[in-house]
This record gives C-alpha cells, sequence and structure tokens, in this order.
C-alpha cells in the first residue's frame, strides 16, 4: 500500500463534495502536470491511501482520509471540446492524461493546518511542505499519514 496527498480547491470541489456524490466515490480528473500524471497512472493502486489537502482558501492543510478505489484509466474530458481540460493532442488511441477514482473515507475533527504541519519534526521532509513543490499530487510516507491522521483527529491544537 502507499499513500498520497491529494489537493484540491475547496471552491472547486471540496472534501465534502466528495462525500456526497453517489456511494461517496468520484473521479479525479483534470490532472495536467506530467509527474502527478505519472504518479497517478504508474504508481497509485486501489486500496492506496490518501489526505485530502484544501488549498487556495483561508487556511490551507489535511481535512480528512480518501481511497484509491479505481486505478488509473484514460481522463475523457480531455476529448471534450468543451471542458477546460480538453486536449487535442490526447486521443482514445493514445490517451495522454488519467484520472482515478478516489472514495471518502473519515473527515478529520479539524484541519491540519500547512503552517501546523510545517512545526512538526517527523514532518519536515514532507514533499508538501518543501519549496516549490506544487503538484496536485504527491507521495507521502507511511509515517507521515500516521503523524497527520492522528493530529487530525485530535480536537487541540
Amino acid at each position: 500500500m502507499r499513500y498520497w496527498l491529494m489537493k484540491t480547491e475547496p471552491s472547486v470541489f471540496s472534501f465534502e463534495d466528495l462525500r456526497k456524490r453517489p456511494r461517496s466515490t468520484d473521479h479525479w480528473e483534470g490532472v495536467r502536470n506530467y509527474q502527478a500524471r505519472n504518479y497517478l497512472r504508474d504508481e497509485m493502486r486501489k486500496g492506496d491511501k490518501v489526505l485530502f489537502y484544501h488549498s487556495q482558501c483561508a487556511e490551507p492543510g489535511v481535512v480528512g482520509v480518501a481511497e484509491i478505489t479505481r486505478e488509473a484509466y484514460p481522463d475523457f474530458f480531455c476529448w471534450n471540446r468543451r471542458s477546460k481540460y480538453y486536449d487535442p493532442k490526447s486521443t482514445p488511441e493514445h490517451p495522454r492524461w488519467f484520472m482515478v477514482d478516489v472514495t471518502w473515507k473519515r473527515a478529520f475533527r479539524r484541519t491540519v493546518t500547512l503552517k501546523e504541519m510545517r512545526d512538526i519534526p517527523g514532518l519536515r521532509k514532507m514533499k508538501v511542505l518543501q519549496k516549490g513543490q506544487r503538484l496536485s499530487i504527491m507521495p507521502v510516507t507511511k509515517e507521515e499519514f500516521a503523524i497527520v491522521s492522528a493530529m487530525g483527529m485530535t480536537e487541540e491544537r
């Protein structure tokens, strides 16, 4: 099993939006960075755990846990000329972009903020905390996942 951090803007698609989907599951479309695509396409597996991260908001941070429930398949939005994710170089025969299905598992009692994570010694190497790391999908270690999950389930900061 692997562990991931997936970032989204809550004004676009929030953790609560995921919970409200049928079976609390939706596809994670729109990845248009090759490194993030490679993680998604080549490394994510069914059963992998995800730290769901809200970005571009008043309090950026991890808000809950999700799970990969379907491995990579072509992102069909890239073939829709009306989609903001349209890519004329991607074809059904040779897809360039992929998506996975993600299922809501549990919300944290509180947001584990980016600022707070920076102060935890066991998280200092976490990719989301490194300068210049702006990918929407990043691997995390089992230990990082455990630390952030434990923090999210506590009431205090």
